[in-house]
């Protein structure tokens, strides 16, 4: 058996037992598109944390209760008559090779970013009405302003280096400050926060920085040395000072430094 084969039979085997659990088990029998909606955002969570953490055990893991849920959603779908695995599978299919018309048919491109221009304008045609239309309202904030950025960089609605991006930011910082000093609206200054927030977005994406990716790593590394200080304080944290407790961050900074 060759190696495609054995791809096959290891996904008609998933299928098979999905068949067997919606018959038999009470759990599995009682889902629906809804009830599973949070147990997937979970699972996709959890293997962003295994991607986070480069656990490539746990990446083959959660990749595969991913797959489940996928077919889970498929099931229900061939229950109700509206469609099945064979239809989303073929759908995306379809859609990769319209969308990749270098490989599956005579354009020629020049490199990555012509392919995501040529993405964004093939999506378009098949109906889109704005590039905006497939970021999803439940991304979270960081990751949809990534999102968008991109998106609307691809019809050129973009600044020209990163010097002229830091600018803003600074213009954005300094909007800040004026309205905290001139004690304005708390509305007003959540927006000039989030404008911040947006431009620091932008900024990271022309250094090359995944600003989510960043802002988890710098998460992890809060909660480490933090938990160092609960474990090495000589006493409850709230009888100590911020001087003693910052001695326990130095301490557990430079032993993350050191490995």
């Amino acid at each position: 058996m060759n190696t495609q084969e054995k791809k096959l039979e290891a996904f008609a085997r998933l299928l098979k037992i999905m068949d067997e659990l919606r018959e038999q088990c009470p759990w599995d029998r009682k889902q629906t598109f809804l009830s599973l909606r949070n147990l997937t955002i979970e699972e996709t969570y959890e293997l962003a944390d295994a991607l986070l953490e480069n656990d490539l055990k746990g990446i083959r893991e959660e990749v595969g209760d991913i797959l489940l849920h996928m077919v889970f959603y498929a099931k229900i779908g061939s229950e109700t008559g509206d469609f099945d695995i064979a239809d989303a599978l073929n759908g995306i299919c379809d859609k990769l090779i319209a969308r990749h018309p270098h490989i599956y048919g005579d354009i020629k491109v020049s490199g990555e970013e012509e392919v995501k221009r040529n993405w964004e304008q093939l999506k378009l045609k098949e109906g889109k009405k704005s590039l905006l239309e497939g970021v999803p309202a439940s991304l979270p904030a960081m990751v949809k302003a990534y999102r968008m950025q991109e998106k609307t960089k691809q019809v050129g609605f973009e600044w020209e280096n990163a010097e002229q991006v830091w600018e803003k930011v600074e213009e954005e910082i300094g909007e800040l400050r004026e309205n905290i000093a001139g004690n304005a609206p708390k509305e007003d200054i959540e927006e000039e926060f989030g404008d911040v927030l947006f431009s620091l977005v932008n900024y990271a994406r022309f250094i090359g920085v995944d600003p989510e990716t960043a802002l988890e790593r710098v998460n992890k590394k809060f909660k480490s040395r933090f938990e160092y200080i609960e474990k090495n304080a000589p006493r409850p944290l709230a009888e100590m000072t911020l001087a003693e407790m910052d001695v326990l961050w130095n301490e557990a900074k430079k032993r993350g430094k050191n490995g």
